[in-house]
């Protein structure tokens, strides 16, 4: 029997698209466009130029306050969700700004402020951003850029699938807006 007007087609009629109706749950695979404001509402960052970003749900493979709202919502969504800097990239910790002896730095070449290094700790690699280059020291900030910010996505669900048995097990999606190997 067909659907009447107003109703949504039923799982095996003519007609039904099935990646319509997912929803953003474990192991699926979500393709989304966003942008990203800061409390002053100035664009950081906007993905509507490039394709879609693509993350594996329930991976924690991007930030947990964006993943927990995408919880639910269907591919053809569009949202704006505001994220405390607990539920972003965490707070700004001042124990991760350090001064750094230049001799430490060999091999890297000419560091200028605002330069982007990877630092071999021993707590393993940490990337950081360079505040001050001075006769002798650097100092860096380890913080993530964006730590202690409030933010602002404003989300474009643009689809949803299900996982790929390897991508489950890899934990995270290949392929397009994915990670390719």
């Amino acid at each position: 029997m067909p659907n009447s007007p107003g109703q949504c087609p039923r799982p095996n009629s003519p007609g039904f698209n099935k990646e319509k109706f997912m929803i953003a749950e474990k192991d699926k695979v979500v393709s989304f466009h966003y942008t990203l404001t800061n409390a002053e509402g100035e664009q950081m960052e906007t993905s509507r130029e490039k394709e879609p970003m693509s993350y594996l749900h329930g991976a924690n493979s991007i930030i947990a306050g964006l993943e927990k709202a995408m919880e639910g919502h269907a591919s053809g969504d569009s949202f704006s969700v505001t994220l405390e800097p607990e539920d972003a990239y965490g707070v700004r910790n001042e124990k991760n700004v350090q001064r750094v002896p230049l001799k430490r730095l060999k091999g890297i070449g000419k560091i200028s402020v605002g330069q982007v290094l990877n630092l071999q700790t021993n707590k393993g690699q940490v990337q950081v951003t360079v505040l001050k280059v001075g006769r002798f020291n650097v100092d860096v900030d380890g913080n993530h850029p964006l730590a202690g910010k409030q933010l602002t996505f404003d989300v474009e669900i643009t689809g949803i699938r299900d996982a790929s048995d390897e991508e489950r097990q890899h934990g995270h999606v290949h392929g397009p807006g994915g990670h390719q190997h």
